[in-house]
């Protein structure tokens, strides 16, 4: 398959990068830092097994979408709708997209940006587990994990294809009918770290050390337990276990927010906590330590934006 990954950044990289790496053609769309040394010297990947330079193609151009079978969008969250409608007038009208971000609703805003454009695409939420960091200009670090839940396609045979193409590069792929579920229980996860790990600046193993940090993080999974509930929404698993887990499983990790704010970079934390607290709003659940934690990293980042 033809493989596109819009947002080359430490998640685009590494799929791209495997991906590359089993022999599929990909091309990786993002910043210049990263794909001017991509293109001097390939994609430096990094992995627990093996460490080598990967050749693929790279470009700073959204259009470079143009014959992919498959797009992997894996910009941030605030840059969605804008990234969606930039390589829109190139995508194919067969080409899948699949929405590798944090947050719960991507995919159905980056669906309504192509259907307001007239456009067929699909777009297949995918919820995404792994560990990575951009370590230098076109060097992607993996730190653990990177299987992948997908939402079931609607096109006879795409499911089977994806899944293969995916498994040839190593990447374990699970078609779940409850891939909602699945994205809020990574949300959840998320509510309950990247807030606490930008305010605190400390990767999780060292984090949940501190006084007092266990009884927050359950708060905050209360809290979106409620929400999910109200909205009728069922999240895989047991979210309190998997916050426990990912404290042994990644001790070494920062959170995407954390990140984002040491380099002043936009966060997403308006699509994590701050999705939590809107729909607590609108469905009468209150959140008051996601409400915290949301006001604590915007005044963070209006900080750094300042400085």
């Amino acid at each position: 398959m033809k493989w596109a990954v819009l947002g080359a950044g430490a998640v685009g990289c590494y799929y791209g990068g495997m991906l590359a790496r089993a022999g599929h053609s990909v091309v990786l769309i993002g910043r210049p830092l990263h794909t001017e040394a991509i293109q001097a010297s390939g994609l430096l990947l990094e992995t627990r097994s093996f460490t080598e330079r990967v050749a693929v193609q790279a470009s700073t151009e959204p259009a470079a979408v143009a014959g992919a079978d498959a797009v992997l969008l894996c910009v941030k969250s605030t840059d969605t709708a804008s990234s969606v409608g930039a390589m829109a007038p190139s995508l194919r009208p067969d080409a899948v997209v699949l929405s590798l971000q944090n947050g719960v609703d991507n995919a159905e805003r980056a669906q309504a940006t192509l259907k307001a454009l007239g456009l067929p695409n699909e777009v297949l939420p995918t919820v995404v587990y792994v560990a990575t960091e951009m370590a230098g200009p076109g060097h992607v670090k993996h730190h653990g994990r990177g299987e992948l839940v997908m939402g079931p396609s609607a096109q006879p045979g795409l499911d089977a294809r994806l899944v293969a193409a995916l498994a040839q590069a190593s990447v374990p792929v699970t078609i779940s009918d409850n891939v909602t579920g699945a994205l809020w229980a990574k949300l959840i996860v998320n509510c309950a770290y990247n807030a606490l790990s930008a305010i605190t600046h400390l990767p999780y193993g060292q984090l949940v050390q501190g006084p007092g940090i266990w009884g927050v993080m359950q708060a905050v999974v209360q809290e979106c337990e409620a929400v999910a509930k109200a909205m009728g929404v069922q999240p895989v698993g047991d979210a309190w276990t998997a916050v426990q887990a990912i404290a042994q499983t990644m001790q070494g990790q920062y959170s995407s927010t954390a990140q984002d704010l040491s380099r002043g970079k936009p966060t997403e934390i308006e699509f994590l906590n701050g999705y939590v607290v809107r729909q607590g709003a609108q469905h009468g659940v209150p959140v008051p330590m996601n409400q915290l934690l949301l006001a604590l990293v915007q005044t963070m980042e209006r900080r750094k934006a300042a400085a």
